[in-house]
């Protein structure tokens, strides 16, 4: 099955999504995610500029560090969460998510005199997911692939091909993205020389874990997903000090708005669902194409913008986007999903691994880092 990401065919899943899962947990997988497109911005006014458009400190960002960010317009909303790669000193990546941002970073730049270069590369990505991945990624570049900290990236070259690899990934579990130079001439070999590498490791090629990313508090982003334009950090629950740093002596695009909405408080949240009736799907399969209306006292409230099955706590979860005055921990809603209306309440989200600890586990004596 697949949709369409950034214009782009991407494949959703290759048969069972539940059985992607398991081995997800349990293997190691192989994921296409060349739909995450890489903008690259460099030049003399490289970092100032990319400071510009996020909203972290980039001061707090050495080379070769990654970090995960949003870019805001004016009014606080939210126009990408993309990864930030600092691969040089004055160049920055940007790991796109589901929207346009070259155009959009070209205009800022032109109306803010900015020199910089600002484009999008010939570089695709694939993730190599799960706990045996970092056997994979030995047998591909050696022992020192086990030195790079979490939310770091590091130069490699394999089999005459330039990649970067980065400890990142869309899933909660241990993981690495393989970034690739010259993808549209070298891809199907980097693919063929992940496979041969994961055969004794019994890899597996699946499509994005949705049911692993709605358990560890992962968003979308998209029109009907869990964030978009009309949605700021402080609503999804991204509001912290770290990801919104409105203390930095640097200004970046919606620092007024968003500092009156912390000010005020923000009128709805995304919060963490418990949702009876019967089993939901995987949420790529097809089963969630819209939001579910969400229901208090007989009016709509709110909508449930993720929702799945979770095989291992077997029960249905998701996020709901509610008013703040409905989003207190055990407040009982009615979900009405497309073959039922059934009873929810607002739970503890992530609700697998909160702090991130199995992404986040040390590899080597020298590692440890920080997203």
């Amino acid at each position: 099955m697949y949709s369409v990401y950034n214009h782009t065919f991407h494949p959703r899943h290759y048969g069972d999504p539940v059985e992607e899962y398991w081995h997800l947990l349990n293997g190691v997988t192989l994921w296409d995610v060349g739909v995450e497109r890489q903008i690259e911005i460099s030049g003399p006014d490289a970092f100032d500029f990319t400071q510009l458009l996020v909203a972290r400190d980039l001061n707090k960002c050495a080379v070769e560090q990654c970090k995960y960010v949003f870019l805001c317009l004016p009014d606080g909303g939210i126009i990408n969460d993309p990864v930030l790669l600092r691969v040089e000193e004055n160049r920055f990546w940007l790991s796109l998510a589901d929207s346009d941002v070259e155009l959009w970073a070209r205009g800022v730049a032109y109306n803010g005199g900015y020199d910089v270069t600002i484009k999008e590369l010939d570089v695709g990505p694939v993730q190599v997911q799960g706990p045996k991945s970092k056997d994979v990624m030995v047998d591909l570049f050696g022992d020192s692939i086990l030195d790079i900290p979490y939310y770091y990236l590091r130069p490699y070259e394999l089999n005459g091909m330039k990649v970067l690899v980065s400890r990142t990934g869309y899933t909660s579990e241990l993981g690495f993205e393989i970034y690739l130079y010259d993808a549209s001439k070298n891809g199907v070999k980097l693919w063929d020389a992940v496979l041969e590498a994961g055969k004794p490791h019994d890899l597996a090629v699946i499509g994005p874990c949705h049911i692993r990313r709605i358990e560890g508090g992962i968003l979308a982003l998209g029109p009907g997903c869990d964030m978009w334009y009309d949605t700021n950090p402080y609503e999804v629950g991204m509001g912290y000090d770290w990801m919104v740093d409105l203390e930095q002596a640097s200004d970046f695009i919606g620092k007024e708005a968003l500092a009156k909405i912390r000010k005020e408080g923000p009128k709805r949240k995304l919060v963490g669902v418990e949702i009876g009736g019967s089993g939901l799907g995987s949420y790529n399969d097809g089963s969630m194409i819209d939001v579910f209306p969400v229901h208090l006292g007989g009016s709509r409230i709110g909508q449930v913008t993720s929702a799945c099955y979770s095989p291992r706590l077997e029960k249905n979860i998701g996020y709901a986007m509610v008013p703040t005055e409905h989003s207190e921990l055990g407040t009982e809603l009615e979900v009405e999903r497309p073959d039922e209306t059934v009873g929810a309440v607002v739970v503890e989200m992530p609700f697998v691994d909160p702090k991130k600890e199995t992404p986040k586990q040390e590899l080597s004596a020298s590692a440890g880092g920080q997203d």
